[in-house]
């Protein structure tokens, strides 16, 4: 499992509220909260994210308020990875049982600059700048979490291990 892609990079403690604000959570529509992904922040980023891009952030990426809602407008709009220092707890645990790769990694997190091209094996939890041809070794996801992932979040998962039982 293999990420590639351009870098959107952002500070310290982005919150829930910055990665999709809660006005707009009267919607359960994952496409139309997409719409609005980190546009108090980075207003362009909607319309410049690409499939296959990666988010980096600094220390404590996704604090604030528990809801799943974060690391799916990320995933929705095409992101494959979140690179961060370090996460908040519950942002952690919501981007697994929805499928969505992050990685902790604070020399990749110092080192990459928006708009850096960056590769990523899950697998081997190393992280190639291809831009400045560095490379940054995160921890990778052990394997039942990775099978998570490759499921497409936790209840995907469960469903395909009751359908193997």
């Amino acid at each position: 499992m293999n990420a590639n892609g351009k870098v959107f990079k952002y500070p310290d403690n982005v919150d829930t509220d910055v990665i999709i604000p809660a006005r707009y959570l009267n919607s359960q529509d994952a496409k139309e909260l997409a719409k609005h992904c980190m546009e108090d922040i980075d207003p362009e980023f909607v319309h410049n994210v690409h499939e296959g891009d990666i988010i980096v952030g600094g220390w404590n990426f996704g604090c604030g308020s528990s809801r799943e809602h974060a690391p799916l407008v990320i995933k929705t709009c095409g992101v494959s990875c979140v690179i961060a220092k370090s996460f908040a707890r519950i942002f952690y645990r919501n981007s697994i049982n929805i499928g969505m790769p992050i990685l902790e990694c604070e020399a990749a997190s110092d080192a990459i600059e928006n708009g850096d091209e960056v590769s990523i094996d899950f697998d081997t939890g190393v992280i190639t700048n291809v831009t400045k041809g560095e490379t940054y070794q995160a921890e990778p996801f052990p394997p039942f979490i990775q099978d998570i992932i490759r499921a497409g979040g936790l209840m995907n998962s469960i469903r395909a291990k009751e359908g193997n039982v």
